[in-house]
């Protein structure tokens, strides 16, 4: 079964996150974007954890619910062939399931930084903690207040203690949890941070980088990016949307296949990395080389492939200085330096240029047009997915369906016409991840207009411009290059704020 998984957000409880940031609403929206396993975000803050044991039951192992509603596991009907509607079909790259029957699972799962002193220099490491059970969190919180921590600060907590501590800390309570670098990328707050990271996993986590299994590729990277790094040949690459409200959901996600639906087979195919996997059996082959005798039998869980923001939209993807609107690409930083030309202070220096630093690897592609090489392919939907040489999981770049939509219609994402159009593509033609990667355009053009059926071809073949972004400032991207309707700063920072506070129903 291939499961859609967003394991990276946060509630109500934590900075600068929308108070609409709760279980019901984080359910409601997960199910609209076709998300079917979901974070709980910042089961260390007290007052959330208090709500989680309230509203929550484990409904599959390790995997918990909303006390009364239908949940995972699924088994989906196939295409109705008289028809021709397609009420779960799944396609041999995306497998999405078109409607969710059934509320999502959450995943515990939350963010703590770890801020502190190492070689002369201050670290600001932030890490996602997976727990199998809410005894497992009621644990490793009581550890964390009894080092010092206040738990009450926020709903990703301030920790004085090191990487290397907390994982210790975190797999000393409870061997079955998984520690992975959040957004391993972003300068200021991240395991390869270029203000205050590292340059490797073991100087970093030192004698606990064994279990360190993966790496969370944040908004400013993507894996293509990642596999360049030889410190990540053996270690999972992970994606997931970090969302602070719930229309944020599902910007990027990670699709498992797995045996059973529990929490053990998602830490399996973390902890499995990036290795090609076999089946759980096998039986002899015939002369003409066909497997003969063989029951059918469950693949070993892995990661089958994951769902991209475009890496140049996020806000640190090139080095550059916002109070002097500068920006430099790698190879400019690597003529200019990282000394800004207009105020002589040190620019921040991008994760683009920070991958550069650390590349051993070659490059393999890029998802845009201009760079694209042998292992970019094109599915029957028009979605272009890169692939790694080495079968490493793919992935697929995509722009979330309410930008494509407020492009389209010229508005803003959450104007009442914009949030009309999603409503109906949802409720009529699927879940979001279903729209965007396996609709026929035909349909889409019968329910929403030729004018959203050529914005979403145009995302599916990576036919559009990404104005990259820098030293906090989000890239933007454009459908049409030619669209003059793009908003002024004031206007983009309005939309940001509304977003926050907005909700579909």
């Amino acid at each position: 079964m291939k499961v859609v998984t967003d394991l990276h957000s946060h509630s109500r409880y934590a900075r600068a996150v929308s108070q609409q940031m709760v279980l019901p609403v984080i359910s409601e929206w997960a199910a609209l974007k076709g998300i079917d396993i979901v974070s709980t975000g910042d089961w260390t803050h007290p007052l959330w954890f208090k709500e989680l044991q309230a509203q929550l039951e484990e409904a599959a192992p390790g995997l918990y619910g909303l006390k009364g509603s239908r949940v995972l596991p699924r088994v989906l009907p196939p295409p109705d062939a008289a028809s021709g509607r397609v009420s779960g079909s799944l396609s041999a790259q995306a497998g999405l399931p078109r409607v969710s029957p059934a509320s999502p699972l959450f995943l515990l799962s939350t963010e703590v930084a770890a801020i502190y002193s190492q070689g002369g220099k201050g670290r600001r490491i932030h890490m996602l903690i997976f727990a199998p059970s809410l005894t497992a969190v009621e644990k490793i919180n009581k550890e964390l207040t009894r080092r010092g921590a206040n738990l009450f600060s926020d709903g990703r907590p301030i920790l004085g203690m090191s990487a290397r501590d907390v994982t210790q800390i975190v797999f000393e309570t409870d061997e079955r949890c998984l520690v992975i670098p959040a957004h391993a990328w972003t300068p200021w707050f991240s395991l390869y941070g270029s203000m205050s990271g590292f340059d490797s996993i073991e100087e970093c986590f030192g004698d606990m980088a064994q279990f360190v299994y993966g790496i969370e590729t944040g908004l400013s990277s993507d894996p293509a990016m990642n596999w360049r790094v030889a410190d990540l040949d053996n270690r999972a690459i992970l994606s997931f949307s970090d969302a602070h409200s719930p229309a944020k959901l599902g910007r990027e996600a990670t699709v498992f296949e797995l045996p059973e639906v529990s929490y053990e087979m998602i830490r399996r195919s973390i902890v499995a990395g990036p290795a090609p996997l076999h089946p759980t059996q096998t039986s002899s082959l015939n002369a003409a080389g066909a497997r003969v005798g063989a029951p059918r039998v469950s693949p070993a869980p892995h990661i089958v492939y994951t769902i991209e923001f475009y890496p140049e939209e996020g806000k640190y993807h090139f080095t550059g200085h916002r109070d002097c609107n500068v920006r430099q690409t790698p190879e400019e930083t690597k003529e200019l330096g990282s000394t800004c030309p207009v105020c002589k202070r040190p620019l921040t220096v991008g994760v683009m240029h920070r991958v550069e630093e650390l590349a051993h690897n070659p490059p393999i592609t890029s998802h845009l047009p201009a760079q694209a090489g042998q292992s970019l392919i094109t599915d029957e939907h028009g979605v272009r997915w890169i692939k790694h040489p080495n079968n490493r999981p793919q992935y697929v770049t995509m722009v979330p369906l309410l930008e494509i939509l407020s492009e389209a219609i010229g508005s803003l994402t959450t104007s009442q016409r914009v949030i009309s159009e999603y409503k109906k593509l949802t409720e009529l033609v699927g879940n979001e991840f279903f729209v965007l990667l396996q609709t026929k355009s035909e349909e889409i053009e019968r329910v929403s207009g030729g004018k959203i059926r050529e914005a979403l071809e145009k995302v599916r073949s990576g036919s559009i411009v990404v104005e990259p972004g820098y030293d906090g400032v989000f890239g933007k991207v454009k459908i049409w290059s030619s669209d003059t309707k793009s908003m002024d700063g004031k206007e983009n920072k309005l939309q940001e704020e509304s977003k926050e506070q907005i909700g579909l129903f």
